[in-house]
C-alpha cells in the first residue's frame, strides 16, 4: 500500500473525487478535508462535533454524518481511539456541505420528524435520491449506559426523515447492493454484517421482523470488530476490521472472499475510484494516515 498522506485526526468518510482527490472527515479536529494525489491537505470545512461519515449528493453537495463528538485516547505513539461521548458533546445531526464554499448546513438535527439522532456514523445514497443512514450510538462511561438506536432513511429537500429500523445493534457502515434491493449494515461490538431486503424507497421488508434488526449474514470469529464499508461491483462487501487490522470481503452469500491486512488497528474505511474503480483508499484512523492500493476487483460505482 502507499501512504498518500499522514498526520491526519482520525479520519473516516473517504469520498473519491473526480479530480483524484479524497474528501474525508478528520473526526477528532471537526473538520472536513481534502487530500490531493500528492498527499496535500486543504481543509474544505469546520463543522465542528464529530464529522464521521461522508457522501457526494445529487446536488453535488456533501452530505456529513456527525455524531456530535468523541473523548479521545491517545496511544504512546500519539495513537487515537474514541473513547465515549465528548464533554462538549454538540448532538448529533445530518449537514450538508458546499465544497466550494465550505458553508456548513444542518438539514437535520435530533428531535426533527420526532427522531432521536445520538451518533450518525455513515451513509449512502439510492438510486432515487435519498440517503439511508446509520445512528452508532454513544458510550457513556460516567452513566454506565450506551444508547438504544437505529437506521434511518432521509430526502435531501429536509422534507422526511424517519428511522426505519429499530433497534439495531450499534450500527455502523452501510451501503447497498448493486440493484438496490439490499441493505447492508456492519454492528461494530457484536461484529455482525446484517441484511436487509429493500421494497421500495426507505422502505424494508419484515423478513427480521417488523422493523427488526435485520438477517444476520456474516461474523467472524476472535477479537473484531467491524466499521464502515463498502461496495464492490460484483455485490461483495468490504468491511473495515478493527482488531484484525483490515478489510474483510464478504460475499452477499455470507462468505469470505479475502481478508486484506493493512498495519493498523483502527482500520476503519474503505473507497473506491478511478477510472476502472480498481483504486483503493483506506483510512488507517489510529495512525491518521491515507493509504491507497490497486484492488483485485472493481467497486461499486456510487449514485453520484
Amino acid at each position: 500500500m502507499e501512504i498518500v498522506t499522514d498526520g491526519l485526526a482520525f479520519p473516516e468518510g473517504p469520498v473519491a473525487m473526480p479530480d483524484g482527490s479524497v474528501i474525508l472527515t478528520e473526526i477528532a479536529l471537526g473538520q472536513i478535508t481534502r487530500v490531493w494525489p500528492d498527499g496535500r491537505k486543504d481543509v474544505v470545512a469546520k463543522p465542528g462535533g464529530g464529522p464521521n461519515g461522508l457522501a457526494l449528493g445529487p446536488d453535488g453537495k456533501l452530505y456529513c454524518t456527525n455524531n456530535g463528538g468523541f473523548n479521545w485516547a491517545r496511544g504512546p505513539q500519539g495513537e487515537y481511539a474514541p473513547h465515549g461521548i465528548a464533554d462538549d458533546y454538540s448532538g448529533g445531526r445530518i449537514e450538508r456541505i458546499d465544497i466550494d464554499t465550505g458553508k456548513v448546513e444542518v438539514l437535520y438535527k435530533s428531535g426533527d420528524f420526532g427522531c432521536v439522532l445520538r451518533g450518525p456514523n455513515d451513509i449512502v445514497f439510492d438510486a432515487h435520491g435519498g440517503f439511508w443512514f446509520t445512528d452508532h450510538g454513544k458510550m457513556d462511561y460516567a452513566q454506565r449506559c450506551h444508547d438504544i438506536v437505529g437506521i434511518f432513511y432521509g430526502k435531501t429537500d429536509g422534507s422526511h426523515l424517519e428511522e426505519v429500523i429499530f433497534p439495531s445493534n450499534n450500527p455502523n457502515g452501510v451501503g447497498l447492493s448493486p440493484d438496490g434491493k439490499r441493505l447492508y449494515a456492519a454492528e461494530t461490538y457484536t461484529c455482525r454484517l446484517m441484511a436487509f431486503n429493500v421494497v421500495a424507497p426507505g422502505k424494508v421488508d419484515d423478513a427480521a421482523g417488523p422493523g427488526g434488526p435485520g438477517i444476520p449474514i456474516y461474523r467472524p470469529a476472535g477479537y473484531k470488530f467491524f466499521d464502515s464499508l463498502a461496495m464492490e461491483a460484483s455485490g461483495n462487501i468490504c468491511v473495515a476490521t478493527i482488531g484484525e487490522c483490515g478489510i474483510s470481503v464478504i460475499s452477499p452469500e455470507g462468505e469470505l472472499v479475502e481478508f486484506v491486512a493493512t498495519d493498523d488497528i483502527f482500520t476503519t474505511n474503505i473507497c473506491f475510484g478511478g477510472a476502472d474503480m480498481m483504486d483503493a483508499w483506506i483510512c488507517l484512523s489510529g495512525t491518521g494516515r491515507l493509504a491507497k492500493t490497486r484492488w483485485k476487483r472493481p467497486g461499486l460505482k456510487l449514485e453520484y
